[in-house]
């Protein structure tokens, strides 16, 4: 047996099962391990800075250091450390909470319920989806439309939303009930010649046309986020959910906005709903809820669904679902005290003063030669690089520019996220102009240093 070295890396090779990550690879290759971290960076174990162009997988919106959501969760744990949400217990934090959310919806809603995750969110709404159609009488009425390169998350149910082969290739998913419709991808999928809103009108005739296909007391919901984050920030063509909510409408199937990265600011407005013209039944969230300082994610329902789980649970006699940690007391108290940040900093309007050149220097970079398409809103984007510009043409194996991309950035100092060969960025909300100018000069330098290795 190897002798097991005492360095942090040496111990996490040995010790840790790693997620997204090349298993073999790692064994020799080994972790970045992040000490620290402060405003919008954080610090590697030899002392290395980095600007954090991801946030931490989408999450600190209010950067690292934020005393006040450290004091929120040393108050609540000295107070209430944790405790059930189960069998009507309850507590004050999670009761503010579920009220603050409410009160910022982008459409009507009726109650909160509190997970732990985004997965586990979603995963709550597909149950709730099958539990609302059989309290309706309506048990064919099952199936749940999802889109390719949609993210949902990773659980059984919510990899099988996810559209993205990776998630799927040998964990024996998609499960039955879930389908995948067109990808609203305009520079990838739209025919020569489409505009955005042909485009659009085509993706809606063909979910006309599929639900029609399955049988429409077949079909019971659609999950969207308003901007598809992890399958590569992709932005929906104009017109496009103004076109496919009717739809949605005329053959009573209910639409699940996914706001687990789009919520509280990102895209310039409260919520991507907003941003977007979605009007959905139900909304998850999670993330920036609590900046991600602890886990928590929230599931929003309106009435209509929240009466029939009503009539359910009394059929039943229980609503028989829920976490340990729902609405983890200290957790809820973090969320809401950036809820309340949010509002003492006024965030919007500074996502909205600095998303401008956040979208100028993003937007420049689709001149540069590896570069086919630069994409964003608000303070959310991302770059498809390409072999040919031209042509469109992917590099070759897929995912491999990438990669290489992104570790030529953390050389440079900057995190960022390759998916494939799309690289994103999602600054924490905090950011400023000169922090955006720095974070793209050293993605720059990563690019042009890119050059001579992909384009020998």
């Amino acid at each position: 047996m190897t002798a097991i070295g005492n360095s942090p890396a040496s111990r996490d090779k040995a010790f840790v099962l790693h997620p997204y990550t090349n298993l073999k690879a790692h064994e020799t290759q080994g972790p970045m391990i992040i000490d620290r971290g402060q405003g919008v960076r954080v610090y590697d174990d030899s002392g290395k800075e980095y600007i954090e162009g991801l946030a931490s997988l989408w999450c600190v919106s209010l950067g690292w250091g934020q005393e006040r959501l450290v004091e929120a969760a040393a108050r609540q744990m000295r107070k209430l450390a944790t405790y059930h949400t189960f069998t009507h217990k309850s507590h004050e934090p999670m009761i503010d909470l579920a009220e603050a959310l409410l009160k910022l919806a982008p459409v009507p809603m009726s109650k909160v319920f509190f997970a732990n995750s985004g997965s586990e969110a979603n995963d709550t709404v597909i149950k709730i989806i099958w539990y609302y159609n059989n309290a309706l009488g309506r048990p064919e009425k099952k199936k749940i439309l999802s889109r390719l390169k949609a993210y949902h998350g990773v659980t059984v149910a919510t990899a099988s939303l996810t559209g993205l082969p990776n998630n799927h290739r040998d964990f024996d998913l998609p499960i039955a009930r879930i389908q995948h419709l067109d990808c609203p991808h305009h520079y990838r999928f739209a025919e020569p010649g489409e505009t955005e809103e042909q485009f659009a009108t085509r993706l809606a005739e063909n979910l006309e046309a599929h639900i029609l296909a399955e049988g429409p007391d077949t079909v019971a919901a659609m999950f969207a986020e308003p901007i598809m984050g992890a399958g590569g920030v992709i932005i929906p063509p104009e017109t496009y959910f103004a076109k496919i909510q009717p739809i949605l409408k005329k053959y009573d199937v209910l639409l699940i906005a996914d706001e687990v990265i789009c919520g509280f600011g990102r895209t310039g407005n409260f919520w991507g709903s907003e941003t977007v013209g979605m009007q959905p039944d139900i909304l998850t969230c999670a993330k920036q809820l609590s900046s991600g300082y602890l886990p928590i994610s929230a599931v929003m329902v309106n009435e209509k669904v929240y009466q029939a789980m009503v009539a359910e649970s009394e059929k039943i006699g229980i609503f028989g679902h829920g976490f340990t940690y729902s609405a983890h007391p200290v957790a809820a108290a973090v969320a809401l005290e950036t809820l309340k940040i949010y509002e003492d900093m006024d965030m919007l309007n500074h996502v909205r003063s600095v998303s401008p050149r956040f979208l100028e220097r993003l937007t420049a970079l689709g001149d540069h030669p590896l570069i086919g398409e630069a994409r964003g809103i608000g303070l959310i984007g991302a770059v498809e690089l390409v072999a040919d510009k031209e042509t469109k043409t992917p590099f070759e194996p897929a995912g491999m520019a990438g990669a290489k991309v992104n570790a030529l950035g953390h050389e440079q100092g900057v995190i960022t996220r390759a998916m494939g060969d799309r690289i994103a960025f999602c600054p924490p909300l905090v950011i400023g102009t000169d922090d955006i100018d720095e974070m793209f000069d050293r993605f720059t330098r990563a690019l042009d240093a890119a050059i001579p290795v992909l384009k020998p």
